[in-house]
């Protein structure tokens, strides 16, 4: 299990709304000071949490995940070996009346700005939300997990709708900073769902209730 956990100030007296945008600034913070999205090529932490992420979904051949920007663990690299092996890959993106939508990935060059403060987008067809239906996993943003799976977001709420229409069975993977993975519990509303899994540049292993049920490729 990853080590190292950032020491999030304790935010049980408040409201769930406020703890959370306390804990949001708080991570955020960190992320900014500690953590540099690489502007060209790919680091080591890029190779290493790729090579991770795809142990973590061998055998699938439908993925949605999301396109790294900022201080958010890179995922451009993970990308660029889902298409290449055969992996069709979602992208979330805004549809008609800024619908939340879903684009299938075709390669990196084919990635642009396609909407305001909003991450590179593919082109090519809008597919509706109920496309994540269809994927063998998902491999999601976070700005922290617990060890109970409880995952704080960035807080726009993409996917506290697009969890829920996802198949039965369909595992959940947050990609996460190493440190990131905190003892919690952090503060979640009745429509937040768990994760089923971490995944950081250290390793990748599934949550179960209170600690890690099965560990995979620790760094040494």
């Amino acid at each position: 299990m990853t080590t190292g956990a950032l020491d999030l100030p304790d935010t049980s007296r408040l409201e769930v709304d406020d703890a959370k945008e306390e804990l949001r600034k708080v991570l955020r913070s960190h992320r900014r000071a500690h953590h540099q999205h690489p502007s060209s090529g790919h680091t080591a932490a890029c190779e290493a949490l790729t090579e991770h992420a795809l142990e973590a979904v061998a055998g699938a051949a439908n993925v949605a995940t999301f396109v790294s920007v900022g201080a958010e663990p890179c995922t451009r690299l993970l990308l660029e070996r889902l298409h290449e092996t055969g992996v069709k890959v979602l992208l979330p993106v805004l549809g008609p009346h800024l619908a939340r939508c879903w684009g299938l990935f075709q390669g990196s060059e084919d990635l642009a700005e396609r909407a305001p403060r909003r991450p590179p987008e593919p082109s090519g067809p809008t597919l509706p939300a109920e496309a994540v239906r269809h994927v063998d996993a998902l491999l999601i943003p976070a700005l922290a997990v617990d060890c109970d799976g409880r995952r704080l977001g960035q807080g726009g709420g993409w996917y506290d709708r697009m969890l829920p229409l996802r198949a039965s069975g369909t595992h959940t993977f947050a990609i996460i900073h190493p440190e990131e993975l905190v003892t919690g519990p952090l503060p979640v509303e009745e429509h937040d769902e768990p994760v089923d899994a971490v995944i950081t540049a250290q390793e990748w292993f599934l949550l179960a209730t209170g600690s890690p049920a099965q560990t995979r490729s620790p760094e040494p």
